[in-house]
């Protein structure tokens, strides 16, 4: 594994490490500004967009090439849900008083704006937006519609950045289209 332009490159083609950098890279800006996040004398949507041009900006840059496995979007979803709670505190029972923690439903139900998943999908739809575009001297577009020579390893196949673009067309009704 080696860094390119802040970007983790491995020879299996793997992002699990650009993922745990990127993490790493918000967790240091989330810490920064931890403190303006949770204070009380700065209003909700000034934290929140905070949240949105500084530490979300960190974390999802490059992602329009990430193919996220399960586990990437969980940690994401832990990281967002950890930024959230912070902006938007506890909550307190109405029956009995005590204090709780906001659970992902109400916290997408406060937050208002897409969450880091439909942020990444939008990102990624975009991008292939623009290589189909692309004429075909063009590498990235060479790259996206190519075919590698050789076979593969043994075992179930990685899911690839075109089959995500596939799987998000699906999910918004765009079932049939090239």
């Amino acid at each position: 594994m080696f860094k390119y332009l802040v970007k983790s490159l491995t020879n299996q083609n793997c992002i699990q490490e650009e993922t745990k950098s990127r993490l790493k890279s918000g967790n240091a800006c989330y810490n920064s500004v931890q403190n303006l996040l949770s204070s009380s004398l700065l209003s909700k949507n000034f934290k929140i967009n905070m949240y949105r041009t500084l530490i979300l900006h960190v974390v999802l840059y490059r992602c329009e090439t990430w193919s996220l496995t399960l586990r990437e979007e969980y940690w994401l979803k832990v990281f967002g849900n950890r930024v959230l709670r912070r902006i938007f505190g506890p909550k307190k029972g109405q029956l009995t008083g005590e204090w709780s923690r906001l659970h992902y439903e109400e916290l997408n139900d406060l937050y208002s704006s897409p969450n880091i998943f439909q942020a990444i999908k939008s990102r990624i739809m975009r991008l292939a937006g623009h290589v189909t575009c692309l004429r075909e001297r063009r590498g990235m577009f060479r790259a996206l519609v190519g075919k590698p020579e050789g076979k593969r390893p043994l075992g179930r196949h990685r899911r690839r950045w075109e089959d995500n673009i596939k799987m998000y067309h699906q999910e918004v009704g765009c079932v049939g289209k090239d």
